[in-house]
């Protein structure tokens, strides 16, 4: 039995086709939804992360297979399973994980995936200068790739280093994808929770142009006057 096997078939025993049904719109897997096609198991992220700990080891192999299967949960355990390696890898072994990564982001196809994922599987990638991929992503026709570079910066963010996120957020401020209104703003208010001038700096420049979730997401830590005026520019 293959790891990848094996991983399926503990998952499945973990399956609530009830839960299911009710978390299917959280994740677009709705007729017409950005998640559709999807199938669903039905179980809790600590679930699925304590099945990608049991299989940690898995072959890479096996875990390209699972990214390729139309089962959400095995795809997130997959990803899983390879931000658990990132974590122990050396240098040489993360530039491959991050390109294995980025390899298959067509199949790291949901908000949870990505949000999971890539601010752990491209941090060396972005935290070592190498930062001219986040451009060809941004400009991606895809909603997933314009995600997936909004969050690998979030690395940077921790580093207290946000310039390239706010470089990104002004590409960004036409965006018409919900999705990525609340990816900018949820790493904006990240911004802002480090530095606070530098969110209110970025406001001042941009909060009448914001897309209002965008703008609503940024402000969710500030003082309750300082959100109404930037709403009111708005």
């Amino acid at each position: 039995m293959t790891a990848a096997a094996e991983i399926e078939a503990d998952l499945a025993a973990l399956a609530d086709p009830e839960r299911a049904e009710f978390v299917a719109p959280y994740l677009g897997v709705v007729p017409g939804g950005y998640g559709e096609g999807d199938v669903l198991l039905g179980m809790p992220v600590p679930a699925q992360r304590k099945v990608a700990r049991a299989h940690r080891e898995a072959p890479l192999a096996d875990l390209e297979r699972l990214l390729a299967s139309d089962v959400h949960e095995h795809r997130f355990a997959a990803l899983a399973i390879l931000c658990l390696r990132y974590e122990r890898a050396d240098a040489g072994e993360r530039e491959h994980l991050a390109t294995l990564y980025l390899d298959h982001r067509d199949r790291v196809n949901n908000w949870d995936l990505i949000d999971s994922s890539a601010p752990k599987l491209l941090a060396d990638r972005v935290r070592g200068g190498d930062r001219a991929f986040l451009d060809g992503l941004v400009a991606s026709d895809s909603v997933w790739d314009r995600r997936i570079a909004v969050l690998a910066t979030f690395p940077l963010i921790r580093d207290g280093e946000p310039d390239e996120t706010l470089r990104l957020a002004e590409r960004l401020l036409a965006d018409e994808h919900d999705l990525i209104h609340k990816a900018v703003g949820w790493m904006l208010r990240e911004i802002g929770k480090r530095d606070e001038s530098a969110l209110r700096r970025f406001l001042d420049d941009h909060a009448a142009e914001m897309p209002r979730t965008m703008l609503r997401y940024s402000l969710e830590r500030l003082p309750k006057g300082v959100r109404a005026r930037y709403m009111s520019a708005r």
